[in-house]
Formats: C-alpha cells, structure tokens, sequence
C-alpha cells in the first residue's frame, strides 16, 4: 500500500486540509496524522477576488487579474501546509500527494473546471510525486466534474458496521451526496448551497467567518415562505448527477430579515434542498453527514426534522468529519497512478468510467498522465 497525503481547499476558503492514509486505491489500510493551515483573512481576500476574475473565464490556463497572485498564494500555502505536517510527524514518509487547488470556475455546461495550483512547482519544492487537475478529463468528456469522493465514500460505508440505503453527505460549501446502496451501486451529485450562503451572509453581517455551532439559526426564526420560494428553482427537480458553482446561488431573499432569523433560514434551505437531493436520490435508511456543516448543530437537527432519517455525524463513526475531502484526494491519487477510475456515470454524468488526474514528478516540471 501507499503512504499518501491528500490536500483540499474548499469553496468554504476557510483553509487547507492535509491527512494522511494508507491505501492502495481500493481498500483503505489506515489513517495517519492531520494538519490544518488556515488562510489569513488577507489571504481570504486574494482567494475572493480571484473568484470575481474568474466568472468570465474561457480560457482554464488563463490567470487575469488576481488569479496570478491567487495562484501563486495557493501554492506557497500548499507548501506551509505539508512541511507543517511533515515537520510536526517526521515518522510519515509519504509515496504520493493529491493536490486538489482551489476551485475557481465550475461551469461544466462549457466543458469548462478550473483549479487553481501549480502542481508541477510543488512536487518539484516537496520532492515528492504530486498527482492533481483531477476534474478536468471528466469534464473535458461531457461529466459534471463533480462531486469527486463518492468512490471514497464507498470505501469509508464498506469498511463501517452501516447497513442498507446509506446517503453520505458532505456539506462544505456547497452540499453533495452519495448514496450507496445495498448492492454497492453509487448515485451522487450536488444538492444545493451548503455552508456558502450561510458563511457569507454570517460574515456581512456580523464580521465572523461563520455561525459557530449554528448558535444565530438556533435563536432565529425559519421564514418558510422564503425557503419554500427559493425550493422552487427548477434545478432542485433535476436528477442526479449535477453540480453547482459556488456562486450560483446568492441569499439576497433574506437581506431584510434580523440576522439570527436569516441565518435559520438559510440553513433551513440548505437542509431542505439536501432533504430533496436525497428523496431524488432514492432515499436512505441512514444519513451520514460530514464536512464543515457537520459542527451547525442546528443544520444537523433540520435535517433530521425535514428528511425524517436518522442522521450520524461522520465522527460517531470513527471517521475524521473534517478530513474527509483531504483524505479523498489522497485515495483519488492513488487510484489514479493504478489507473483506476475516479468518476463514474452514476455520479459525474460522464459517458463511462473514467481515470483522471495529471502527474507531476519532482525531477521535472513537465507534467504526465499517470500510467
């Protein structure tokens, strides 16, 4: 089996994620240390307005305005990011980094994923083999590039004690699902915002990155008339798989609304559309919920109360909630350098099976499909 690290920089930009795994791309051998590398509000910023420069992108090599420095922040960050971990357990040899980057632009209806991150430049300052760009073929074929962990999240349901329909969700800043069913098959895709609207709002308002604990929805009122107007997007009907930008929803309905009432209604929208993806979705004898939703207590609760399904949190299960994606990319490169497939019909849309991601050795910058 391989020593890998897996790194992930959400939508919610909150910072970068680094865990280690053994795996050999099928079965998962354990878990190894965790580190985390926040982004400095400054940072934050860059990463925002690299986000407004990039709505207008053709061009995936393209780095206008402050993309190149976002860029350039993306990597040096990845950087302190690994040496953390490393330096803090020199024990961890790793054989193989997945390298996510930053999403940017998500507009699969152009064939058209952009992650930010030079994975060339950082195998070469880590020396060690990096796999990344791992959306890109399966868009390049007609897939929706997203959500990319359901196989993962196959992985963690077959090796835990969960028994028959189990819905795994993930809520960063926009919320998927996978559902895996008793006989093994996969039906994923993304379900609608998921912690976006509520940390951008949270952060208008108030000036803090989020509503820790989900203690302002707690005190708040849910306006139902205003999450069941924004419940009537055609988007919330369509079967799966389909995926969502991060910005392609915005929370302008509840600008009027007192701050804790607004911050309720927004999760309440979040675990409606969740509530909706699942029932699309075939429905589930159990949930499993991980990402940064999985600490909104109150998201928790309304989706227990709207979807009517027992609800685990990912570390009731003895998996890590806040590690998941990082760990994903990890197994994801692994899979890819055995030539594996990452995306599949059933979760991307993508016309067959498909391997995925690019390699980059560190003896040079010149980057390779992996064998």
């Amino acid at each position: 089996m391989l020593t890998v690290i897996g790194l992930m920089s959400g939508t919610s930009m909150d910072g970068i994620d680094v865990a280690v795994l053994r795996t050999d791309g099928e079965a998962l051998g354990g878990f190894g240390p965790t580190h985390f590398r926040p982004y400095a509000p400054e940072e934050r910023d860059i990463l925002r307005a690299a986000l407004r420069h990039a709505r207008e992108l053709e061009d995936r090599t393209a780095r206008p305005g402050a993309l190149a420095e976002a860029e350039m922040l993306i990597g040096n960050a990845h950087e302190e990011a690994v040496r953390g971990l490393l330096e803090a357990h020199p024990e961890v040899k790793p054989d193989l980094i997945g390298f996510h980057g930053q999403t940017v632009l998500h507009a699969p209806e152009k064939r058209l994923t952009i992650q930010i991150g030079d994975g060339a430049s950082l195998a070469e300052r880590l020396g060690v083999p990096v796999v990344h760009d791992f959306r890109a073929a399966d868009v390049a074929a007609g897939g929706q590039g997203a959500p990319f962990v359901p196989v993962y999240h196959r992985a963690l349901v077959r090796g835990s004690t969960l028994q028959g329909n189990i819905v795994v969700v993930n809520i960063g800043g926009v919320a998927n699902i996978t559902r895996i069913g008793r006989d093994g098959a996969m039906v994923a895709g993304d379900t609608g915002p998921g912690n976006a609207l509520i940390d951008d709002f949270v952060r208008a308002r108030t000036g803090e990155p989020f509503d820790r604990d989900g203690a302002l929805a707690a005190r708040g009122q849910v306006e139902e008339r205003i999450v069941s107007d924004l419940m009537r997007d055609f988007w919330f009907t369509m079967p799966f798989p389909k995926s969502l930008d991060r910005n392609d929803f915005a929370a302008p309905a509840v600008a009027m609304l007192p701050t804790e009432d607004a911050a309720a209604t927004l999760a309440a929208f979040t675990a409606e559309s969740i509530s909706a993806g699942i029932r699309i979705a075939g429905g589930a004898d159990e949930i499993v919920v991980t990402g940064g939703g999985v600490h909104n207590r109150f998201l928790l609760q309304t989706i227990a109360d709207t979807s009517g399904i027992r609800v685990w949190t990912a570390d009731e299960l003895g998996w890590n909630p806040d590690f998941i994606e990082a760990q994903a990319f990890g197994y994801l490169a692994a899979r890819s350098v055995k030539g594996l497939p990452l995306s599949f019909p059933e979760t991307t849309g993508v016309p067959e099976p498909m391997t995925g991601g690019v390699m980059a050795r560190p003896s040079s910058h010149k980057a390779e499909a992996p064998a």
